[in-house]
């Protein structure tokens, strides 16, 4: 049910973090069954307009802003 070399990476995570090897399963399994949920509502995300097209530069700026606020 599970590739070889994919079961070698965990068994080699699971010894290098200390951690056994059915907690990555148990993860995986969670994290595949959170992709299959499916909601009948329609999510209420907000839309927001900057009146111009965001660019990388302005993201960047304001994450820099919002990092150096926490410190």
């Amino acid at each position: 049910m599970v590739d070889e070399s994919g079961l070698a990476l965990i068994k080699e995570a699971a010894r290098r973090e200390g951690r056994p090897e059915s907690e990555y399963f148990r993860e995986a399994f969670h994290l595949a069954a959170l992709r299959t949920q499916r909601w009948d509502e329609d999510w209420d995300i907000p839309r927001l307009d900057f009146g111009h097209p965001v660019t990388p530069e302005e993201v960047h700026q304001a994450a820099s802003e919002a990092m150096a606020d926490t410190e």
